[in-house]
């Protein structure tokens, strides 16, 4: 009966320092001069001042391109709306004079290296475009939360950014307690990583 006990209290010790193998996420990692960058799927509402007939919304194709009158297979994944539009302005400037060109992103989805991916033991494992501020618990919000047989609490952050550096994160707490401490920011491309639970 002790020898039991003793290998219960052994595996209770064993999980709990192994959901502690990482540090702890810095609660601040969000840079305050991000600039969203457009990716495939997002949606480009282009004006061109005085100019309706070439002012339209166009999709970002699968290979990051876009096309409107007058222009042809323009790349426009991993540029912000202002390089697109100075860009356009360029082109079009061999056809209009002196074009005054502004693109306004109204459909947000991101290049794949900046979108937030769930994956693990989250109601709806899924990705989701990164928003500036964005924390861990809005991720949690947006795929439902954890499953029964999640282990919250030995949950990690992969951050792409910082070179694949892993942080523990303290999921059951987050959401089952509300211990708001544990509520840090997102970078984007981070990988929010929901391990199953052993019992």
């Amino acid at each position: 009966m002790i020898s039991k006990l003793g290998l219960f209290l052994t595996v209770i010790f064993l999980v709990g320092c192994a959901s502690s193998k990482y540090p702890a996420a810095p609660a601040l990692a969000a840079s305050g001069d991000y600039n969203y960058i457009i990716g495939p799927g997002d949606s480009l509402n282009i004006i061109v001042w005085r100019n309706p007939e070439l002012s339209m919304t166009v999709p970002v194709r699968p290979d990051g391109k876009i096309s409107t009158p007058l222009v042809d297979e323009l790349i426009a994944q991993g540029k912000n709306s202002t390089e697109i539009a100075r860009e356009i302005e360029q082109l079009l400037g061999k056809f209009v004079r002196d074009p005054v060109v502004t693109v306004i992103v109204t459909t947000f989805v991101g290049p794949y290296s900046e979108q937030i991916r769930v994956v693990g033991e989250a109601a709806r494992p899924q990705f989701l475009p990164y928003k500036q501020k964005m924390t861990l618990l809005d991720v949690m919000i947006a795929v439902g939360g954890l499953t029964d047989f999640a282990d919250g609490n030995a949950a990690s952050i992969l951050r792409t950014a910082e070179g694949g550096k892993q942080y523990s994160v303290r999921l059951r707490d987050l959401v089952k307690r509300g211990d708001i401490s544990n509520n840090v920011e997102m970078k984007p491309g981070d990988i929010l990583v929901i391990p199953q639970s052993w019992f």
